[in-house]
């Protein structure tokens, strides 16, 4: 399999996902209703104003439980990859990359960092640009992914 041009990358994982999210899970239900809405969100404790991700049912900074979900932004920043070449679930055809996306949270806010997956082997460097794109896996469940922003789009 050819890895996708430079700036081009495949983010159709459709059927492709084996595991899917548990829809009306308390924790993390909240994060799949608002991919269905195109929406990006992480959890911010209603008491201290903290952001986390992944969901938990409590806050880190204060171990409150009354959390709410809050937009981010649907852009970022490569932190990190590897790239897969053993093929370990059917669903996911190798070579594919995992990614770790660098959200740019509130001002005080610590880093808030999301997993990806790209298809191929794409041109990657630390500090890369991507933006969110909303994967239907089908009439019900949409997830976010990552694709690279093409040098093209962005202003210089």
């Amino acid at each position: 399999m050819n890895a996708p041009a430079p700036g081009h990358t495949s983010t159709a994982l459709g059927d492709q996902v084996g595991l899917r999210p548990v829809l009306d899970d308390p924790e993390t239900g909240g994060f799949f209703a608002a991919a269905a809405d195109r929406r990006l969100v992480v959890q911010t404790c209603r008491s201290c104003e903290h952001q986390q991700h992944p969901p938990r049912p409590r806050c880190r900074a204060c171990h409150d439980a009354n959390l709410a979900w809050t937009d981010v932004p649907q852009t970022g920043t490569v932190h990190t990859w590897t790239v897969v070449e053993h093929q370990i679930n059917p669903h996911y055809p190798v070579p594919y990359t995992s990614i770790l996306v660098d959200v740019e949270p509130r001002p005080g806010e610590p880093v808030i960092r999301f997993l990806g997956h790209l298809a191929g082997r794409p041109q990657l460097r630390v500090g890369a640009p991507v933006r969110t794109v909303f994967v239907e896996l089908d009439d019900t469940t949409t997830i976010p992914n990552w694709e690279l922003i093409p040098d093209t789009e962005l202003s210089h």
